[in-house]
């Protein structure tokens, strides 16, 4: 079955670890563009946050998309009209807000403009979002993000070792409530339950009538494992976690080895 489309993480993935995409693997997304094949990114960041990749790799084109906050935004990148979108509301934040506390846990939530915290103490790892994304980081009382912001996603941030206690006191009703992923070691992401990497593709493929079969989707950590196990070829990176290499169909080298251009070159530019 011909590849039609490719859905490509960029953290760990698409980015090597000088966060740059390297002369080979832009060769490799340009002669599959060239061939007819839609090359999507799709990440947990905001839009902003990818803008200058897709200026750099030149898919701001009419019929270009990208997929943002893990699945729950999915967009045209010319003209930003929204293919779907599943946010979050002031309930959700009621409950995450208090659940955070309850657990330990520094809190931020993301809009499309910026990333707010309900903390005077603003977590380190609010600030590395806010430099990683290019989005300003506003201070709001739970009263104000409440009323004033409809929420894209929400993320628990804090030191691993807190984190993973925190994570651990949450029970099972809360997971089940939400999409969770855990993005990072600091990163514990709560996005609405309809809402991941799989569903999103799935969603962009019967708007291009792109069948299940003529996707490819490549990824490295837990984010990406709704659509590697969605794609037709699901494709972990030789960095990638113990569980994405076991829920893949094939393996690649690592973002240091230009391991989005090698598996494009065998299965896409045969």
């Amino acid at each position: 079955m011909t590849i039609k489309l490719v859905a490509i993480d960029i953290d760990g993935t698409l980015l090597n670890d000088q966060h740059e995409v390297t002369p080979e693997v832009k060769k490799a997304l340009k002669a599959a563009e060239d061939k007819g094949v839609s090359i999507v990114l799709c990440t947990g960041r905001p839009l902003p946050g990818v803008q200058l990749l897709l200026n750099e790799l030149d898919l701001l084109k009419e019929n270009d998309y990208v997929i943002t906050y893990n699945g729950s935004l999915v967009q045209n990148t010319q003209t930003g009209t929204v293919i779907s979108r599943y946010g979050l509301t002031s309930d959700d934040f009621i409950t995450v807000e208090a659940m955070a506390r309850r657990v330990g846990s520094h809190l931020h939530v993301i809009d499309e403009e910026s990333i707010y915290t309900p903390n005077r103490d603003i977590s380190p790892y609010t600030v590395h979002e806010s430099s990683l994304v290019g989005m300003p980081i506003k201070f709001r009382t739970p009263e104000e993000i409440t009323t004033q912001v409809s929420p894209v996603k929400m993320m628990m941030i804090d030191e691993p070792e807190i984190l993973d206690a925190a994570i651990a006191k949450l029970p099972e009703s809360f997971k089940n409530q939400y999409t969770t992923v855990k993005s990072a070691a600091f990163y514990y992401e709560i996005l609405n339950k309809e809402a991941s990497k799989g569903a999103a593709v799935a969603k962009l493929a019967a708007h291009l009538g792109i069948q299940q079969e003529e996707i490819m989707a490549i990824g490295d950590n837990e984010n990406d494992l709704s659509m590697i196990e969605y794609a037709g070829i699901g494709v972990a990176m030789g960095n990638a976690t113990p569980a994405v290499k076991k829920a893949a169909d094939v393996q690649t080298a690592s973002n240091e080895e230009h391991g989005v251009a090698q598996i494009i070159n065998q299965y896409v530019l045969k």
